[in-house]
């Protein structure tokens, strides 16, 4: 079994409540709104890094993080990862995906449509409204994926 880390929505805050989290990663998709390139380095330091741009990252990071990415997980699944809320320009499931790991809206989520794994990891950096604080995890294993929340107690 591979644990795959994923965040989003950092907005140049690293919280030390999300690096715990996603210690023992062997891998992390950041799904936009990164903020500040340390963000991703700090990351690196973990476990390899896969990110796209949000729409709040401008400069640097805009030149740099596509705006979509194809990920292979490991046990012959495909991750496809992209920031906002927008139509998918795909049909996941035909193309063989079976993670969509999108950000933007800060809402936690985890749904299964049509075989396909649908996650929002949540926001990891600066609190919105009165939404959690959160990262998520997905197990990879040969016979699928199945993907947690993660709400970090922040000190």
């Amino acid at each position: 079994m591979r644990i795959i880390g994923v965040i989003s929505d950092t907005h140049g805050l690293l919280r030390p409540e999300a690096v715990a989290a996603l210690e023992g990663s062997a891998l992390i998709l950041h799904a936009g709104d990164v903020g500040d390139l340390r963000v991703l380095e700090r990351l690196g330091e973990i476990a390899p890094v896969h990110a796209v741009r949000g729409n709040t990252d401008g400069g640097e990071l805009r030149k740099t993080l596509p705006a979509t990415a194809v990920v292979d997980l490991g046990s012959g699944s495909i991750a496809y990862l992209l920031h906002g809320d927008e139509e998918l320009d795909l049909d996941p499931a035909s193309a063989g995906i079976a993670l969509v790991v999108r950000g933007h809206t800060h809402l936690p989520r985890v749904e299964r449509r049509g075989g396909v794994l649908y996650l929002n990891p949540g926001s990891a950096g600066p609190r919105r409204f009165r939404l959690p604080v959160t990262v998520a995890r997905v197990k990879v294993e040969p016979g699928g994926l199945d993907a947690e929340i993660v709400e970090l107690e922040l000190g």
